[in-house]
């Protein structure tokens, strides 16, 4: 199982860079870097890198091809270790993997359609939204490995509120990501707002603009003190194990984070740095969250797996 966690983990890593990389390649306008040649890029597998849009583009190619390489040597492994304990099984490594490896693929072609639609908005963030997808199930997938604090929960057990708490959570964080991309890509949302925290509708701009942007504020505050509320509520329960716990606070502390460099964000007039730092910790605060329900799943179900053994012993 050890070289299983190894690629899963490395595949998480590797989907997070990609959906941090992609973000920066929309904010520096890097998008049709290659024109509307896919998989190619301009027409060649190797490009000419005369301009910075070109090189930008096809690096985010390059960690797509990592994501999909290492996805699918996940599986082969899981395949060929199947008959091993957590490995084969509706809760084992393999079906998570395969799941994954149909996601990654799913992806790529959506990407294809995005870049062949000219980066169309609607196209751009339904390829966005399940590349988070993918991101969760690579994490479920890592996490039943044992790793990301997967065997240690699985052994200390859980209870059934914190499963439910940080699940809605997740909810929020999923959310509030996707909302962020919408907002990033329909015309005039991402400057909508011109203070913080509340949202002074700027000029020219049209009403469903400043609603969208203010919709992302709301859930996003919404998600800030429900992860504070919950991370404390669960680092505070002895019963809850240790894993589920520090990834609660993991996740308080990029979604403080988050707000502040949202604060700065629309206070410098969207500089470019901050627009990829607050898309980045967004992204990491989705991963923390779901890794946390997800760890509480898998506490859960161990506790429960426990008592039911003792009850027949």
């Amino acid at each position: 199982m050890r070289a299983l966690r190894r690629l899963a983990t490395t595949s998480v890593v590797l989907t997070y860079l990609h959906l941090v990389f992609g973000g920066f390649v929309r904010i520096s306008g890097s998008g049709m870097g290659c024109g509307t040649s896919w998989p190619r890029c301009n027409g060649s597998w190797i490009p000419p890198f005369d301009q910075p849009t070109v090189l930008i583009e096809y690096t985010h190619r390059l960690l797509a091809l990592l994501v999909g390489l290492s996805i699918a040597w996940l599986t082969y492994a899981a395949r060929q270790r199947r008959a091993e304990p957590g490995v084969g099984g509706p809760r084992g490594v393999l079906r998570a993997s395969v799941t994954a490896l149909g996601l990654v693929i799913a992806v790529a072609l959506l990407g294809m359609v995005t870049v062949k639609l000219g980066n169309h908005p609607a196209a751009t963030v339904a390829h966005w939204t399940l590349a988070m997808t993918l991101l969760a199930v690579v994490i479920a997938a890592a996490v039943r490995t044992g790793a990301l604090g997967g065997e240690s929960a699985r052994l200390q057990g859980g209870t059934p509120r914190a499963v439910r708490s940080l699940a809605v959570g997740a909810a929020l964080a999923f959310l509030a990501v996707v909302l962020g991309g919408l907002v990033a890509k329909f015309p005039g949302a991402s400057v909508a707002c011109t203070t913080f925290p509340l949202c002074g509708r700027a000029t020219g701009v049209s009403r469903a603009a400043a609603d969208l942007q203010l919709t992302h504020r709301i859930i996003a505050y919404l998600l800030f003190f429900h992860v504070i509320g919950v991370a404390t509520a669960v680092s505070r329960r002895a019963s809850e194990a240790e894993a589920v716990k520090l990834a609660s606070r993991l996740a308080a502390g990029l979604v403080v984070a988050q707000l502040a460099i949202g604060a700065a964000m629309i206070m410098s007039g969207l500089r470019a740095p901050l627009r990829s730092a607050h898309e980045a910790v967004g992204v990491a605060v989705w991963l923390a969250m779901f890794g946390a329900a997800y760890l509480a799943r898998i506490s859960d179900i161990g506790h429960r797996t426990s008592d039911i053994g003792s009850a027949n012993s």
